[in-house]
């Protein structure tokens, strides 16, 4: 999918002016029903129930109007997302959050809320499958501003001056001009990539379908779509569970949330691997080869060791003392109270208050010796209470909290994984048979950032740790039989308010709240509502599990990444998408087999996109010959007959060479990538910076792609694309790089128009036949 590479600037605007417009008048008739909604709910609370009948009415409209007035302000953001245009139609169709109608009567509604049979062609059109759709428009706003829309147009069949058509953006304008042409081999080529993406969006959603593409082919475009058909077809059942698209950056994630077709009110989380752990951005950045240690499956049994030695037993006896009373707490004792610990069963810290328990029992037995009395059989001096007094005495004694916290910690996943690099010796006891240059790499300050290699660590620990609740859950139970009580109090006066020897009849007859509720259904209606969409409630849970699992650029995970995703999707329903012959990450896969055997067996099976309608022939007869051997093969069908070139300057001149290149590349149509290594970032932003201003860089930065220039390492660049691209020092893209001659391979096919590169010194071999500038 491409950055508008077709636009017309005045038409254009002139388009976003007119949704605006209409999205306007939505936000009016949105805010009639919530004012209308606002004095309803007034209105039933300040009605005075004059029977217990009432009471009940009266509850019910106030639930009524509280949970309209949450939809309604749910609606507010995003309001209107979507419009149709259809061929049999004048009126367009818009499509929303919610329905609304018009109070005069108009045969269109205002807006089709995104569940009716009516949006369907939104999610599921396809220029194959276009059903009866000729544009599909992504209303984009922030707030009740719209701030940008983007069009599909289904039906290329005209599209004969490419030019013309200022509305289409992404693939549309690569189909459009490919359709131009007007031969019938183009047109042949127009219904082949319709045919092979149509048949991958539609398959089946059961089990992990893999789709290799070159680039160029339109996976990124392929898996959303398939995003918003899946959504649309299974509802009830993704509207429970969530989707969750898995993408390589940050960076790469606001880009498509740009063009993503917009999903309504949907489970729909986006997230690259470094934010997939709730309430942690991991984003530091971290060398190849460390990154490549920590996702080896191997660590799987270095988390598991890390956590059994922090289950310690005493090297000597620790002394407590009690009233005056000292009690040793010897090495066995700490070994008995370990093993009943461990003999529950449960996950570390659930097992804590068992192993609390035992320790406490073991000390009270023995603080109970010196009276003579044996506490555990419950014989000798002491009675039950004395017993139970005894324990709460050694229960509540500091040095006992201290000793059980020293014996078997209350671990976070964060203190576990952070305190195991942050020591040498426990380095040591967590990997047997490792050498000492593979424990070098993975010590590091307890201070140290989190990484995204880093995450799937913390969430294998998780799955280990667990968590002791029980003082939540009692809390709870307290509180929940507060209010039954409570609740029992208020039907109990009910029904004693009325006199069954004075009813009449008629009285007797009718219902009362205490007929309609009981004590357990009164008290329910006091608990917290979640408002929370699927997508926030699902995003704020680790343990959630989603319904469909869709990951762009699949092949930079590693094996521990893999185990973290397929946990979140124990159905194994997954689209996953990517190209091996751009794995930049020496984690990566060399091959699909590689990287899903091992986790699936052969529970996967893989289609192939095999069009490039994106990268001119021009640009990929010199990324081919960069190209690994890895990954499918693609044709190129597009031709610009603009040759791309290079440019060699001395050393000291490179970076102002890159900014007058720039400039050049600026004046053009369009938007520029600059694609340095990362040890020339800053020097390269600088220089052009001082030619355009506008210049944008980072390797995942924070703000939307601009307009203007953005300079970017080409881990960053993976999944973007842009008109023209500058490639700078591809021999140094090639040498920093754990797998250079991959990255170089996608800094060349970033481009949609022109290509060049600046270098100093000899170029790389395979790019020696570019023409000199």
């Amino acid at each position: 999918m491409a950055l508008s590479t077709v636009r017309s600037t005045d038409s254009h605007d002139a388009a976003i002016a007119a949704e605006q417009q209409y999205v306007t008048a939505l936000h009016q008739r949105l805010d009639t029903l919530r004012a209308r909604t606002v004095h309803r709910l007034d209105e039933a609370l300040s009605t005075v129930p004059h029977n217990p009948q009432a009471i009940g009415e009266r509850e019910a409209q106030v639930e009524l109007y509280t949970q309209r007035l949450v939809a309604l302000d749910a609606a507010e953001s995003g309001l209107c997302f979507g419009r149709l245009d259809r061929r049999d139609a004048d009126v367009p169709r818009y499509v929303g959050r919610i329905g609304l109608s018009t109070e005069e009567g108009r045969e269109e509604p205002l807006l089709i809320d995104w569940r009716a049979p009516a949006a369907q062609p939104f999610y599921t059109a396809t220029a194959l499958h276009d059903l009866g759709i000729r544009r599909r428009r992504h209303i984009r706003t922030r707030g009740r501003t719209v701030v940008g829309i983007a069009d599909e147009t289904l039906d290329l069949t005209d599209a004969a001056d490419v030019t013309e058509r200022s509305g289409l953006v992404g693939e549309s304008v690569l189909l459009a001009a490919l359709n131009a042409s007007r031969t019938g081999r183009m047109t042949d080529i127009v219904r082949t990539i319709q045919a092979e993406q149509d048949r991958i969006i539609r398959a089946d959603h059961r089990g992990v379908l893999v789709v290799q593409g070159g680039p160029g082919t339109g996976k990124t475009a392929v898996a959303l779509h398939r995003a918003a058909y899946l959504l649309y077809t299974h509802r009830e059942r993704l509207a429970r569970s969530g989707l969750l698209i898995v993408g390589p950056s940050p960076t790469f994630l606001r880009y498509i949330a740009d063009v993503l077709p917009s999903l309504g009110e949907t489970g729909v989380v986006l997230a690259d691997l470094g934010g997939l752990r709730p309430g942690l951005r991991a984003a530091a950045p971290e060398r190849a080869e460390v990154a490549e240690l920590k996702g080896r499956l191997a660590m799987v049994d270095v988390v598991a060791a890390a956590l059994k030695g922090r289950q310690a037993v005493l090297d000597g006896p620790a002394q407590i003392t009690l009233d005056g009373t000292p009690l040793r707490f010897t090495k066995a004792d700490a070994a008995r109270a370990r093993s009943r610990a461990r003999h529950t069963s449960r996950l570390h810290n659930e097992a804590r208050p068992a192993f609390g328990a035992a320790v406490i029992g073991i000390l009270a037995q023995k603080y109970a010796d010196t009276l003579g009395a044996d506490v555990l059989g419950g014989a000798g001096l002491l009675d039950r209470q004395d017993v139970a007094a005894l324990r709460q005495e050694v229960a509540a004694e500091p040095a006992v909290h201290a000793l059980i916290d020293r014996l078997w910690p209350r671990l976070t996943a964060e203190r576990l994984v952070g305190e195991l690099f942050a020591s040498p010796a426990r380095i040591a006891a967590a990997t047997p048979g490792w050498t000492d240059a593979e424990r070098r790499l993975l010590h590091r300050p307890a201070s140290a950032p989190w990484t995204p290699a880093d995450v799937p660590l913390l969430e294998e620990a998780d799955e280990l740790l667990g968590v002791d609740d029980s003082a939540q859950r009692a809390t709870a139970r307290r509180d929940r039989q507060r209010r039954l009580r409570h609740a029992q109090e208020t039907l109990d006066l009910l029904h004693g308010s009325r006199s069954v020897d004075n009813e009449t009849e008629d009285e007797s007859e009718e219902l009362s709240a205490g007929d309609l509720l009981d004590a357990e259904g009164l008290a329910g209606r006091h608990d917290e509502v979640d408002t929370r969409t699927t997508a926030e409630r699902a995003s704020a849970d680790r343990s959630w599990t989603y319904g469909h699992v869709i990951v762009d650029e699949a092949q930079e995970l590693s094996p521990m990444a893999w185990r973290l995703l397929l946990r979140r999707c124990p159905t194994r329903s997954m689209t996953v998408v990517g190209d091996v012959a751009q794995t930049g990450s020496a984690a990566g896969a060399s091959s699909w087999a590689d990287a899903l055997d091992p986790q699936l067996g052969s529970g996967w099976r893989i289609e192939e996109l095999t069009v490039n309608y994106r990268t001119p022939a021009e640009i990929m007869a010199v990324a081919d010959q960069v190209r690994s051997g890895n990954g499918a093969t693609t044709t190129a069908v597009r031709s610009t007959g603009v040759h791309p070139w290079a440019l060699g300057v001395a050393e000291a001149d490179l970076a102002d060479a890159v900014a007058e290149a720039a400039a050049a590349f600026d004046k053009e149509d369009g938007t520029l990538g600059i694609v340095v290594p990362r040890e020339r970032l800053d020097a390269v932003t600088s220089a052009v910076r001082d030619r355009l201003p506008a210049v944008a860089t980072g390797v995942a930065t924070d703000a939307d792609l601009p307009d203007g220039p953005v300079v970017l390492a080409p881990e960053a660049v993976k999944g973007l694309e842009f008109d023209s691209v500058l490639v700078v020092d591809p021999a140094g893209i090639v040498g920093e790089g754990a797998r250079g001659a991959n990255d170089l391979y996608v800094a060349l096919t970033r481009a949609t128009q022109r290509l060049g590169v600046v270098h100093a010194g000899a170029l790389p071999p395979a790019l020696a036949g570019l023409a000199p500038r």
